[in-house]
């Protein structure tokens, strides 16, 4: 008797193991195809593939900073600090002797603002003037730094104030695309000439969204992805606007939802997105856009998954720069540096 109850035992503790490993099995399964990808929290860097290595980190930690280059030099300016206060930093860095170095501080405190830089001097508009969230303070002004004197003068303010907008040169004229206004999100699309200092309204973006990526290819600005507001909107939307005729163009939509993501063109003319949030965590994604062919491809991913970053070319390499690993007023200071022609698809 006691034979037969070990027996049986025995089977059902194997029967037991055998459906343990089933589960295991098909949840693996069905998790590789319905997971988004994403990394959960991951605040430590994996290890790089070829087609990374890493900078210098940024001396003070920030996230929903603007971030752009002049010289070889990437300036990072405003944001919020490790203390969840938005911040007047600027900081730069050196691509050529991995250096970074402290600017002027912005006249304000500004965070989610956008900037660009033209003929020398790098042009910062909009933002949030204090680390309230939901923000209700967006701003309308305009500010340009001079590298060379290492000041700040003020331009003609926007028509309308906003924050969590994106803005670029093309052709010495700066647009100042989306973001969110006082009575909220926005699709404006509003054009600054810095020789007559004034402000014209352009075409709106078709679709009204915020924490977008943009980059500009051969005359055109592509805006991507953002969300609508809070993270359960998240978008993958791919817009291009067209000054030469003041027109938008609907493109294939990225192959993820994301927000407070960056984007940067490379010296090849593609276009890369990289990182972004939604409520569950941050992503690592690294998305290659073809704006010749209209296709998406997903390349090798960021070592360290993180939102509010800036991606910013200078020649042959894309500076992934600061953001916060984590949803929320979360900081951070990698500088991972990606070079397209070293890249390994996932």
């Amino acid at each position: 008797m006691k034979s037969k109850r070990t027996n049986l035992a025995s089977e059902v503790g194997f029967l037991t193991l055998v459906t343990a490993i089933f589960i295991i099995i098909i949840y693996n399964v069905t998790s590789s195809i319905t997971s988004p990808a994403f990394s959960l929290n991951n605040s430590s860097a994996t290890t790089p593939s070829n087609a990374w290595t890493i900078g210098a980190n940024l001396p003070t930690p920030r996230s929903e900073f603007a971030g752009t280059s002049i010289n070889e030099k990437i300036y990072i300016i405003g944001g919020f600090n490790n203390k969840g206060k938005t911040s007047d930093t600027v900081e730069f860095y050196d691509t050529k002797t991995n250096v970074w170095s402290s600017a002027s501080p912005l006249p304000i405190p500004l965070d989610h603002t956008a900037a660009a830089a033209h003929n020398g001097s790098i042009y910062v508009v909009g933002g949030y003037t204090s680390s309230q969230i939901p923000a209700s303070n967006p701003s309308i002004r305009l500010f340009i730094y001079s590298p060379l004197a290492d000041k700040w003068t003020e331009g003609k303010s926007l028509p309308k104030s906003r924050g969590a907008l994106t803005a670029n040169f093309v052709d010495g004229i700066l647009y100042a695309i989306g973001g969110v206004s006082k009575s909220g999100v926005s699709n404006s699309n509003t054009a600054y000439d810095p020789v007559a200092n004034e402000w014209t309204v352009k075409k709106p973006m078709p679709t009204a969204r915020d924490h977008v990526a943009s980059a500009v290819v051969e005359g055109k600005l592509y805006i991507m992805g953002g969300r609508v507001r809070n993270l359960e909107h998240n978008l993958n939307t791919n817009e291009v606007y067209n000054p030469s005729n003041d027109s938008w163009t609907k493109l294939e939509p990225m192959p993820s939802n994301r927000s407070g993501l960056s984007a940067a063109a490379s010296s090849s003319g593609d276009i890369y997105v990289f990182g972004g949030e939604e409520n569950a965590g941050t992503f690592n994604n690294n998305e290659k856009y073809d704006p010749d062919t209209d296709k998406w491809e997903l390349k090798s991913p960021m070592p360290t998954a993180r939102h509010g970053l800036a991606a910013v070319t200078v020649s042959d390499k894309i500076y992934v720069i600061g953001g916060g690993p984590e949803p929320g007023l979360i900081v951070g200071g990698v500088n991972e540096i990606y070079q397209p022609g070293n890249n390994t698809n996932p």
